[in-house]
């Protein structure tokens, strides 16, 4: 029994429960309710300002010029890979394949040399 002098008999201490969490107090959901209501007015109002004002752009023409030239690109892009059907990828992609060296080849292996 002496091995066991030194174990603890006391119940296990968890982090969170008992005295520490006494402590917390819980909120009022009138309190909560009341306050979500004043947030959905006063959001309603600055949407309102919002529309109100005007969006001014604060880019320069090279800037806008950029993104106009993007957007065009991208669109040509699309278009393109729209217009090509999976055979002709595929065939595209076999003559890419059939241009390179074969330098990039698994050479074979063999265990008799």
């Amino acid at each position: 029994m002496s091995e066991y002098a030194m174990a603890q008999k006391s119940a296990l201490k968890l982090k969170g429960v008992g005295a520490v969490s006494s402590g917390k107090k819980k909120k009022k959901k009138d309190k909560e309710s009341k306050h979500r209501l004043e947030q959905v007015v006063t959001s309603q109002n600055d949407e309102e300002v919002k529309t109100k004002k005007a969006y001014i752009d604060k880019r320069t023409p090279a800037q806008i010029a950029f993104d106009k030239m993007q957007e065009k690109r991208q669109m040509e892009r699309i278009l393109n890979k729209a217009s090509k059907t999976h055979k002709h990828r595929v065939e595209d992609f076999n003559r890419h394949l059939d241009t390179l060296t074969e330098h990039y080849d698994i050479p074979k292996v063999s265990w008799t040399k």
